[in-house]
């Protein structure tokens, strides 16, 4: 390896300039790994960077450094038969206009998605640059026609070029067909940026029906060396970082757009619509346009993907089960039924003897075996199917630190139960990839209404700090059976932490924890239900339904708390709400209970900032 060190693309040349070189040929090839390997390891070793493509059609490159080394690298590659009459476009810059050096592999060096055109086999007869110019400067009567793609066209072209608004070469075949019928029967130029294209545009415009078809040979850059800039306007744009050259081959100084590969001018780049690896005036979007575009994106994303159902097609569920410190020691039946109380003994024994509860190595657990705290479990259920939940998830509010959620029912917010793929936050993990969201409250699966999540973790802990203050203002509107005789009132009675039975109800207790609701009639319907505003005071499992069965006047459609009369009444009656459930699934009676409004501060500017779900049909008086 040579020990001068050699420079960046940003590094100005000092004793001499680089040499930049285009060269493609279309031979057959094979071993195309052990091909890619050895011309990879020689130009790192000559210090070379660029592109080299390489396919069963040919070879494709693009290349600069130090002259010697590149032309010793031509010749090294010019002594392998499939190579010996490749040929090579020149250029002098003062700057390696590439960051790296890559040899691909690819299906084509020049996408057209016709495996029958063979360049190696068969291609358009071929113009001398000379011979293009002295056609047109006799005024000879042909047809020019640029090949390539819109964005290159946009720096210059030969006069009175036709175009054939190109996004990409593989729509080559179709634009052609665009052209006037007499095309078919007069001389035609073909002409690209080193000619390259033309090889495979010419086969398909002789099979189209053209008569007279030529491909300049070596494209623009050829006729720039020989000719300079006779019959031209503009410049050429090139894949490299110089990004165009002028008709003596010398860089432009124009610079391309990342985000919309957009050619720039000097006026592009000092305008305030540029931000380098950004945006461009081409592609630029006001930040609320670009948000708004992205929010609708987003949201777009999410009903696919809840639509889609995706625990309702059979897998294997596979669950982590973690041992707490104040399990140490237990009997590992024991502990599976005091860490989820709401599945019952016999379930859990069922799934032992089955061997479903196994080591993380994939061993048989026994009811018997003794855990340890830090022990982390598995339970694999295969042929799982989830319930199907209504995908009518609404996106109400994002930026950096928040994301907020309509959230519709059924729909579980987490994984829990009977429900893992089929829940919020597994569907917004895939709406977000890159991102952890985290549930900053949680509302029952038949719940409806807002629901915050947070990004990072430094909001997060700002939205939980205030949660646990309770500084967050929580309103939801209920439909409860009967009228009440009060116009507003506060329930204080205490909660216990621990279910009563393996539905995972609660009840009132003396010795509970503290809990308050705040309650307010809004309307009283005929059919003896009523519309209530409810602003729990603190956040208690199942505070609002607990209390309010406690004053006499259960949710409608409540599963949990109301009595077997008021269920059976909810389930036929015209007060529940619609679900958008599949048929035939098995689903509890549907509860009226909203999340209206969520106030608190935005965690990142303290400001106060309230989010708020449309109301339900059940809300009306119908």
């Amino acid at each position: 390896m040579p020990s001068t060190p050699f420079p960046t693309p940003t590094e100005e040349a000092t004793d001499a300039q680089f040499l930049n070189v285009a060269a493609y040929k279309f031979v057959k090839l094979d071993n195309l790994e052990c091909l890619r390997k050895e011309i990879k390891t020689r130009c790192l070793e000559l210090q070379l960077r660029g592109t080299v493509l390489l396919s069963r059609e040919g070879i494709n490159l693009f290349l600069a450094g130090r002259p010697a080394d590149v032309r010793l690298l031509l010749d090294e590659l010019r002594a392998r038969e499939p190579f010996a009459d490749l040929e090579a476009k020149e250029s002098i810059s003062n700057k390696v206009p590439f960051r790296r050096m890559l040899v691909r592999l690819k299906k084509e060096i020049i996408p057209c998605g016709q495996e029958k055109i063979r360049p190696d086999v068969q291609t358009s007869p071929k113009l001398p640059a000379r011979e293009l110019k002295q056609w047109l400067d006799e005024g000879r009567p042909v047809r020019l026609l640029d090949v390539r793609n819109n964005y290159e066209i946009e720096l210059g072209t030969f006069n009175g070029a036709e175009q054939l608004n190109l996004g990409h070469f593989r729509d080559f075949t179709s634009a052609i067909e665009r052209l006037p019928e007499e095309a078919k029967r007069e001389p035609l130029v073909m002409f690209c940026t080193g000619g390259i294209r033309c090889e495979k545009a010419g086969p398909i415009m002789e099979e189209a029906g053209f008569q007279q078809v030529y491909q300049l040979d070596g494209g623009i850059l050829k006729y720039f060396e020989e000719c300079g800039g006779a019959h031209w306007d503009g410049a050429c744009f090139v894949f490299d970082g110089r990004v165009a050259l002028d008709p003596q081959l010398n860089p432009t100084g124009n610079l391309l757009c990342f985000a919309c590969q957009a050619v720039l001018t000097a006026e592009d780049v000092t305008s305030g619509k540029f931000l380098f690896g950004e945006y461009c005036p081409r592609c630029y979007q006001p930040p609320k346009t670009l948000h708004e575009n992205e929010f609708q994106q987003r949201q777009k994303r999410i009903r696919e993907l809840a639509a889609a159902q995706p625990g309702c097609t059979p897998y294997t569920n596979i669950r982590d089960i973690h041992v707490a410190g104040r399990f140490d020691g237990w009997n590992l039946l024991d502990f599976l039924c005091q860490w989820q109380p709401a599945i019952g003994r016999e379930q859990w024994l069922l799934w032992l003897e089955s061997g479903q509860i196994q080591q993380k190595s994939g061993t048989r657990c026994q009811a018997n075996d003794v855990v340890r705290a830090g022990n982390s479990l598995v339970q694999c259920m295969p042929e799982t199917t989830e319930p199907s939940i209504n995908p009518n998830i609404t996106l109400l509010h994002e930026d950096e630190s928040l994301v907020v959620i309509d959230k519709p029912a059924p729909l579980a917010c987490h994984p829990s139960g009977r429900f893992n793929r089929n829940t919020l936050l597994s569907i917004l993990s895939k709406a977000y990839p890159h991102e952890k969201l985290r549930l900053c409250h949680r509302l029952d699966a038949w719940t409806t209404g807002v629901t915050l999540l947070t990004r990072k973790h430094r909001p997060t802990r700002n939205v939980l700090e205030q949660f646990a203050n309770q500084s967050v203002q929580k309103t939801y509107l209920a439909r409860v059976h009967g009228h009440p005789d009060w116009e507003e009132c506060v329930c204080d009675e205490p909660i216990s932490p621990h279910p009563v039975d393996s539905a995972g109800r609660r009840s009132i207790d003396d010795a509970g924890q503290p809990a308050s609701t705040h309650l307010r009639v809004l309307y009283r319907f005929p059919d003896q239900t009523a519309l209530l505003e409810v602003r729990p005071l603190s956040g208690r499992t199942n505070q609002i339904r607990l209390h309010l069965k406690y004053l006499g006047h259960c949710i409608v459609g409540d599963p949990l708390y109301a009595d077997e009369t008021l269920r059976e009444k909810s389930s036929s009656g015209h007060s529940a709400p619609h679900t958008g459930c599949q048929s035939g699934e098995e689903s509890p009676a549907n509860l009226c209970l909203h999340a209206q409004k969520l106030a608190l501060r935005h965690p990142d500017s303290g400001e106060p900032v309230e989010f708020r779900a449309d109301n339900p049909e059940w809300c009306e008086g119908r």
